[in-house]
């Protein structure tokens, strides 16, 4: 099989990618380790920034999101017993965020694929990359028993941090950045209302919560948690003490609880490698970099870097060369604004084990200038809302 592009990779960057070149003319072929069942299974976050929502737009695929998403105009900060709005609408001149599940921008990428009878083979093993450091790279996989080969001019790695994509790469090509966090995420996802009609990131002595939903009757909800906890420790009823006592008063007192219908916990890192190209290789999303979603930039990073691959990618058959030579140069520009936001957001709201009364005071004082101060809330909002593109 010969394409144009080989895409490693279908959850959402890969999806969002394939979707891109399609639309844009070019021949492009998913290659996913996993089953279709097996990648919506998979519960990620669900906030998306302006720009990711505009390019769900552009690639056809946004109608769903504007029926059924819900779009939010600020946040709030829970500290001391209360919880205060960042209004996110009035500090960015009208900018919001949509919440819509990762799963479901998947669900309509792969849709959309379908029914445009485009190639994509799941269930692919043995996934391996070569020659992309001359001009026919391949990519060799083998589906039901049967081996195969696809030859390319570009493969984009789209596969996730434990990819093949990056461990493709010479080490001696690759310079790493990684700070991982002494703690998890223990999240439970419930068929409840929310408990706030927008998110709540709440930062407590006990340690840090997160109340966000994925509907007006889906809830996810988030407590911070040992790094070596175990989510099989943790009943419902325990989950649902906890958080209350991480919650203002009145947020706790109108919290509905019910059964879990996902319950797990995610270990918090940050991680970047250099560069994001190698030839005729390209990575993107999570193949590249980490961030904590303390920010919710994880999706909205991947889908800046499937824009300007899509767009490189465009120009380059159109004769112009820049846009990949330029790519990783590009994404790193805007990924390391999104990591120090995340990692700003996440240092703001968690419990540190080395931090004690010194650090929660300044944390305490933090908190308190970012609302009375438009100028620090201002700063909040517009890398919440995301940076332009």
């Amino acid at each position: 099989m010969r394409v144009q592009v080989a895409i490693v990779g279908g959850g959402p960057a890969g999806h969002l990618l394939g979707q891109l070149l399609y639309k844009a003319g070019i021949s492009a072929i998913v290659i996913e380790q996993r089953s279709q069942d097996y990648v919506l299974g998979r519960i990620r976050a669900g906030v998306l920034e302006q720009g990711t929502t505009d390019l769900l737009d552009e690639a056809g695929v946004g109608s769903r999101m504007h029926a059924e998403g819900l779009v939010h105009g600020g946040i709030s900060l829970s500290f001391g017993g209360s919880h205060h709005r960042i209004d996110l609408q009035k500090l960015t001149g009208g900018k919001s965020v949509m919440v819509y599940g990762q799963t479901e921008v998947t669900r309509d990428l792969m849709n959309a694929r379908a029914a445009a009878g485009l190639a994509t083979a799941y269930e692919a093993e043995n996934v391996s990359l070569h020659d992309f450091d001359g001009t026919r790279p391949k990519v060799r996989y083998v589906q039901h028993g049967v081996a195969h080969e696809v030859e390319c001019d570009f493969i984009a790695g789209c596969d996730g941090f434990h990819g093949v994509s990056r461990a493709s790469v010479p080490a001696s090509a690759l310079k790493t950045f990684e700070r991982v966090y002494p703690f998890g995420w223990l999240g439970v996802l419930s068929e409840t209302p929310p408990v706030a009609e927008e998110l709540v990131y709440s930062n407590h002595a006990r340690g840090f919560a997160l109340c966000s939903m994925r509907s007006h009757t889906r809830s996810r909800y988030y407590v911070q948690c040992a790094l070596d906890d175990k989510a099989e420790r943790w009943s419902d009823d325990a989950f649902w003490d906890e958080l209350r006592r991480r919650l203002a008063p009145e947020l706790a007192e109108s919290l509905v609880t019910g059964p879990s219908i996902e319950k797990s916990i995610a270990p918090l890192r940050s991680f970047v490698a250099e560069p994001m190209r190698f030839g005729r290789l390209f990575l993107a999303g999570d193949a590249a970099h980490i961030v904590p979603p303390t920010g919710a930039k994880g999706l909205n990073l991947a889908a800046s870097d499937v824009r300007y691959l899509a767009r490189a990618l465009a120009g380059f058959y159109a004769g112009d060369e820049t846009g990949i030579d330029r790519y990783s140069e590009t994404c790193l520009h805007r990924v390391w604004k999104a990591v120090r936001f995340s990692w700003w957001f996440t240092s703001l709201m968690h419990q540190f084990p080395d931090g004690g009364e010194f650090g929660h005071k300044l944390q305490e004082a933090e908190l308190d200038y970012l609302i009375h101060s438009p100028a620090a809330a201002t700063s909040l909002a517009e890398n919440y809302v995301g940076l332009p593109l």
